[in-house]
Parts: C-alpha cells; sequence; structure tokens
C-alpha cells in the first residue's frame, strides 16, 4: 500500500509541475544529497555515510589543514629570514649600545654641568639670602650700617627747596625718599617733589564735609575748625597720609589724591606728634592730653589708649617692632611696649625732653632744652652718654670755641658759664633724627645751625661730624633712607608756640645733599 501510495504521489508531483509550466526537479540533480565528500570508501562492499560535523570532529576541516600548511611554510621562510639577516641585526645592536653608551656619557656630562649650574645657582642663591639676611637684620636693628665715616664735608649748604607763608612745624618723605610732605602754622600742607621742588597743596574740605568724615564740633571757645597743623605722618605703603593740630582730630589724607578721607577725634587737647609704625598701617598719635592713642587707618578705626605721661606729649617715634618712642614735659622718656601693654620709664636729670627717635630697637636718642643731646639704652634707666651744649647759642651764653673746635661738653671746647644762662629758646634742640638703620644722625635748634654726629659704641657715645648752617628755627628734621640727603623744616617761630622769633628767616624746607665716599 506504501508503495503504491508513494507512486501516486509521485505522479501528482509531476502532473502539478507540468501543469505550472515549470522544469522538472531531479533529486539527483541536487548536490546535497549528491556529494562525494560524504562518502569514504573502506571496503569493496559498503560505504559509510557521515555528516559534515562528525568529519570535522574527527579530522578537521579541510580549510583548517590549508591553513596549518602556510602557517608552516611562513614559519619556515621567518626562520630562513632570521638566519639570513643575523649579522645585519647583531651589527644593529652593536651600533645601538655604542648609541646608548654615548647617550650615557652626554647625560652625564650633562648632568655634571647641571651640577655645576646648581652649584652656582646655589652660590648666587647664598649670596642673595646673605643680603636678606643683612637687609633683615639691619631693618631689626641688630646691625648698623656704617654711613657716618663715608660722609664727606659737604661743599655746598642747605638750598631752599619749598616755601611756606608761616613756620614750617613738620617735614616727611615717603618710603621711596622721591616724594616728601611739609606742613606749617597757617594750616597749608603740601607735598612736592624731592628733585624739582615742584609742589602741590591739599585743599581742606568744607566743615560739612568734616562732620560727615567724623570730625566732632569745636570745643571751648573755637567756633570753627583751626587748620593749625603740628604733625605729620605717612605710611609705608605711601597711600596715607596722617596729619594733627590744634583741632584736636587726626586726619587723613589720601596721597595719589590729596583728598580728605577721614577724621579721627577723640584727644581732648591738640596733637602735637605722630608716627606709623614701618611695614603696617598702625598709627600712633601724641597730644597734650597726656595720652597715646593708636589707630588702624585700614578699618579707619581707633585701637587702644596708652597712658603713662604726667604733662604734655611733645615727640614720638616708632619702629617695624610695636614698640613706641616719646618724651613729654614731665621730664621722662617712655618706651610702650604694646604687645605686652608695658612702658619703660626714663627720666631725665633736671631738664625738659623735647624731642626724640630710634637708634634701634634698644638704643635712642633725646634733645633737651639746655642745648644738650642724651644717648640712651633700654638696659639702662639713665642716659650713657650726654653731649652737652650740643646747641649752645655763643652770643647769649658767652661761649667761645678754641682753634675752630665744635663745642661737645668738654672743658677744652668750652662750657656754659652759669652766671650767663640766658632764657632763649634758640639753644633749645628741637628737632632730631637719625638714617635709618645707620650710625649717622642729625640734631638741629634755633643757634643758626644743624649738626651730624656719629653714633659709636657706648664707650666712646656720640661723635661730632659736621656743623651746617642754617639760619632759623629747626622744627623739623628727617634723613632719606639711602642717606644721600638731609630735609629740614626751618621757620621763624618755634613749632609748639611763640617764645622766640627770628624775623629775617625764611619759612620752608631746605634740602641738604650729602656724598659718601
Amino acid at each position: 500500500m506504501k508503495a503504491k501510495n508513494l507512486k501516486k504521489k509521485k505522479a501528482s508531483a509531476q502532473k502539478g509541475n507540468i501543469q505550472n509550466g515549470k522544469k522538472r526537479f531531479s533529486i539527483e540533480n541536487d548536490p546535497f544529497f549528491n556529494d562525494s565528500k560524504r562518502r569514504k570508501r573502506f571496503g569493496d562492499d559498503e560505504d559509510i555515510e557521515s555528516s559534515d560535523d562528525d568529519e570535522e570532529e574527527l579530522y578537521g576541516s579541510d580549510d583548517e589543514g590549508i591553513r596549518d600548511k602556510k602557517e608552516g611554510k611562513e614559519e619556515e621562510q621567518e626562520e630562513e629570514e632570521t638566519a639570513a639577516e643575523r649579522r645585519k641585526r647583531v651589527a644593529e645592536a652593536y651600533l645601538k649600545r655604542i648609541r646608548e653608551s654615548a647617550r650615557r656619557e652626554e647625560e652625564e656630562r650633562e648632568s655634571e654641568d647641571e651640577r655645576g649650574r646648581e652649584e652656582r645657582e646655589g652660590m648666587r642663591d647664598s649670596v642673595v639670602a646673605n643680603i636678606l639676611q643683612q637687609e633683615q637684620m639691619e631693618e631689626s636693628g641688630r646691625v648698623r650700617k656704617a654711613i657716618a665715616s663715608r660722609i664727606q664735608k659737604p661743599t655746598e649748604g642747605f638750598r631752599l627747596l619749598v616755601k611756606h607763608r608761616q613756620s614750617v612745624t613738620a617735614v616727611t618723605l615717603s618710603e621711596d625718599d622721591l616724594k616728601g610732605f611739609s606742613s606749617s602754622k597757617d594750616g597749608t600742607i603740601a607735598s612736592w617733589d624731592v628733585d624739582s621742588g615742584k609742589a602741590e597743596k591739599y585743599a581742606w574740605p568744607t566743615d560739612e564735609v568734616l562732620k560727615s568724615h567724623g570730625a566732632k564740633e569745636p570745643q571751648g571757645r573755637a567756633k570753627k575748625h583751626s587748620k593749625h597743623v603740628l604733625a605729620l605722618a605717612v605710611s609705608s605703603d605711601g597711600r596715607y597720609l596722617a596729619s594733627g593740630g590744634l583741632d584736636r582730630h587726626i586726619h587723613l589724607w589720601d596721597v595719589r589724591t590729596r583728598q580728605h578721607i577721614k577724621a579721627f577725634p577723640g584727644h581732648k587737647g591738640p596733637v602735637s606728634c605722630l608716627t606709623f609704625r614701618q611695614g603696617s598701617s598702625e598709627l600712633f598719635s601724641g597730644s597734650f592730653d597726656r595720652s597715646i592713642k593708636i589707630w588702624n587707618v585700614e578699618d579707619r578705626a581707633y585701637v587702644n589708649t596708652l597712658f603713662g605721661h604726667q604733662s604734655e606729649v611733645l615727640s614720638i617715634d616708632s619702629l617695624r617692632k610695636e614698640r613706641v618712642l616719646t618724651v613729654g614735659r614731665d621730664r621722662t622718656m617712655h618706651l610702650w611696649k604694646v604687645p605686652e601693654e608695658s612702658q619703660l620709664i626714663f627720666r631725665a636729670s633736671a631738664t625738659n625732653l623735647e624731642c626724640c627717635c630710634f637708634i634701634n630697637n634698644d638704643e635712642f636718642l633725646s634733645g633737651s632744652d639746655d642745648g644738650s643731646i642724651e644717648h640712651w639704652n633700654v638696659l639702662r634707666k639713665k642716659p650713657v652718654h650726654i653731649v652737652k651744649n650740643a646747641h649752645a647759642s655763643l652770643q647769649s651764653v658767652g661761649i667761645e670755641p678754641r682753634n675752630g673746635a665744635l663745642s661737645n661738653g668738654h672743658m677744652e671746647n668750652g662750657t656754659l658759664n652759669p652766671e650767663s644762662r640766658s632764657s632763649s629758646a634758640l639753644s633749645w634742640v628741637s628737632a632730631l633724627t637719625v638714617c635709618r638703620n645707620s650710625d649717622l644722625a642729625a640734631s638741629g635748634a634755633g643757634n643758626g645751625s644743624v649738626r651730624l654726629w656719629a653714633i659709636e659704641n657706648e664707650s666712646k657715645g656720640i661723635r661730632p661730624l659736621f656743623e651746617l648752617p642754617v639760619a632759623g628755627f629747626i622744627n623739623s628734621l628727617i634723613f632719606s633712607k639711602s642717606g644721600q640727603f638731609l630735609v629740614a623744616g626751618v621757620g621763624q617761630e618755634p613749632r609748639l608756640g611763640r617764645w622766640g622769633r627770628i624775623a629775617d628767616v625764611r619759612n620752608g624746607v631746605l634740602v641738604q645733599p650729602l656724598k659718601l665716599s
């Protein structure tokens, strides 16, 4: 039955193909059923059929065999090329070793040069470090520059740089010594160029502007703010100028625009002296109310008040360290240690101290109303050296110098006659200054001269150098930082009063050039 059904199906299939007009398809022509690779003969009588997967598992595919043969041939060719090029490779390797050794030698030479360069740079850095250390020691006052021995005797006298209508009360210099500032009793504040002398005045604001800047109403019988200026100070960065006077206020000015910035009230008496601490915005003020006040100009704020003087504070000075030196009419000099909130008191013997200045953090000078200069040390409460009659008025006290010698307190150069003592203020030492971190000092009075001094050790004291003639009251002195010139503020009257007057004197700022050998 099965055979009959199979024949019927074949016949119907052939009939359908003929009817569809298609070509007859035979199984014998299909390559799938007629693959010679699928039959492997193991004998004459039987054939074993296998699938492709079985053959590949047992023997691997023909493609793999061909690929293995090719790889084997390539390996043989590579082996043959390596053997042929062995000499070339050995030569290249040898050249490479030579080049490597040459490069190492060059690197060693470069490293030696680098070490030499580093040594030279190290030596240069050590020199720079020594210079910085020297400057730091000089700034701190531990080392003193020897300038006094190099000063040559001036051949030219003081020359007038800036004129003022009334007596000059204060002069100061900027940190770079290029610009100067001066004030007078008529309220004029001027800034001027040190080389050319070209001056520009500061304009005082109106009372309304002063009130808006913090000024209080005038006290006592005064009906308006006095513009009488007694003191000036400029900050180390050159941004701020501070002035003080009879109106009991401290006025802060912008140096660049010359405009008024702030008015600090607080003192109950005239502001007689001002100083900025070096390298900071800290301002110290002394007043006739016997107090010293501390201000921060950057913050426009009051900081603290120092009490200790029993009379008017006349002069003040400070360095980089937080220490302040003041003198008053109570015949005392105070060294204030601000962080410790303590003070050291130095008492003069029988004279009033008029001015003071630091030599370094441990030494300082003072000038008295009897014409003497005192040299002090922080370790002693009495002067270690006194120069008597440093600015004695020869006409009034009858001193006759011998052989042109300078008066320095010794008997052979002349001494005071007590019976001929005069009440004149011409011999009062009204101004003192020290060239920063050096052994050069200068003093001034109303006796017609400014004197230069060499500050030596304690055993030798202070040695006179030169006497420079100047007519008038020397109310202020300041050296340039390099010691190449000296600036003096001169007036017909003393800074703090009118107990003397020299009518034929020009009020102004004078400059004395100094030559160093």
